[in-house]
């Protein structure tokens, strides 16, 4: 079943930008080995936001980042990321606290789901909330990892 990838109806970026850490993650080959993930957005001069997504590779124990850009598109709720050249990929939010305290960010397809947080742990309410949200929309968050525990 393909899960439903409908953005949120309303984004406000200026309360979206800053620092989020990340809960949970179906595993994916760019993250692989990365725990205590965390992702910082902030406005560049030229519109563009600013992506910059660190984490502790677990063999060595030394931070990794990398560095990429994402620009705002026509639909609410949906950015294109690019880490690499030109490739550009869907970072789409489907959910959001009222307070922007978490959030359910996907791709185009099940391969990608993050729960974020402001905060390196949610209450364990707030995680069944959005655990909820992402199995209603048709995601398996059997297959979710939990890089910060």
């Amino acid at each position: 079943m393909k899960p439903d990838i409908t953005t949120v109806p309303n984004l406000a970026l200026d309360k979206y930008l800053g620092r989020w850490y990340e809960i949970a993650r179906i595993d994916n080959r760019f993250e692989r080995g990365i725990s205590n993930a965390i992702a910082e957005y902030s406005l560049n001069p030229n519109g563009t936001i600013k992506v910059v997504n660190s984490g502790v590779d677990i063999k060595t124990g030394k931070v990794k980042s990398a560095v990429g850009k994402a620009k705002m598109t026509s639909v609410p709720g949906l950015l294109r990321v690019s880490f690499f050249w030109i490739f550009y990929s869907d970072y789409r939010v489907l959910a959001v606290d009222e307070n922007y305290k978490w959030a359910l960010v996907g791709g185009s397809s099940s391969k990608y789901l993050w729960i974020l947080s402001r905060t390196p742990k949610l209450l364990e309410k707030e995680v069944a909330l959005v655990l909820s949200e992402a199995s209603r929309r048709g995601y398996d968050t059997g297959r979710l990892i939990y890089p910060w525990k």
